[in-house]
């Protein structure tokens, strides 16, 4: 069964801008400290990154996945599922964008993560994982945005 995390913040950067950082996937292993690589896989006919392969430093090892991305919702959600994963069955998510009303330079940003590991890992352990994985996330994003 998979875990299912939300966590929300408001990064100085307009919305359009956190768009544009969110979907330069290579880019992401300079602002985000736990990935190693960001690789295009494919794009879909509007030249966008369709799908993406990672590698990132999880739980004292590395580990690499795939993700598949949908713009049904752009720029409000970048969502994604994922395709491939060493340690994960699962690896969804979304990021959703909301203007901060009257602060054109704010968006609000939430991070919703669903994930579901092939080893079996203590409730606790799990836990930690997660927290560290949102919180890292949003924060590796504001601290790019706003620099």
């Amino acid at each position: 069964m998979a875990d299912q995390a939300t966590q929300q913040m408001v990064v100085g950067a307009s919305p359009q801008r956190t768009w544009e950082v969110l979907t330069a996937f290579e880019e992401y292993p300079r602002w985000a400290p736990d990935l190693k690589s960001a690789e295009i896989v494919s794009r879909d006919d509007d030249g966008r990154a369709h799908e993406v392969a990672f590698r990132a430093a999880a739980m004292g090892r590395s580990t690499s996945y795939t993700l598949r991305y949908d713009y049904g919702e752009a720029p409000r959600v970048l969502a994604w599922r994922q395709v491939r994963g060493d340690i994960t069955r699962k690896l969804d998510g979304s990021y959703e964008l909301a203007a901060v009303e009257g602060e054109p330079e704010r968006t609000h940003v939430t991070y919703h993560l669903e994930v579901d590991l092939i080893l079996p890992l203590p409730g606790f352990v799990k836990r930690r994982a997660e927290s560290r994985l949102l919180t890292t996330a949003l924060r590796s994003l504001r601290d790019h945005l706003e620099r």
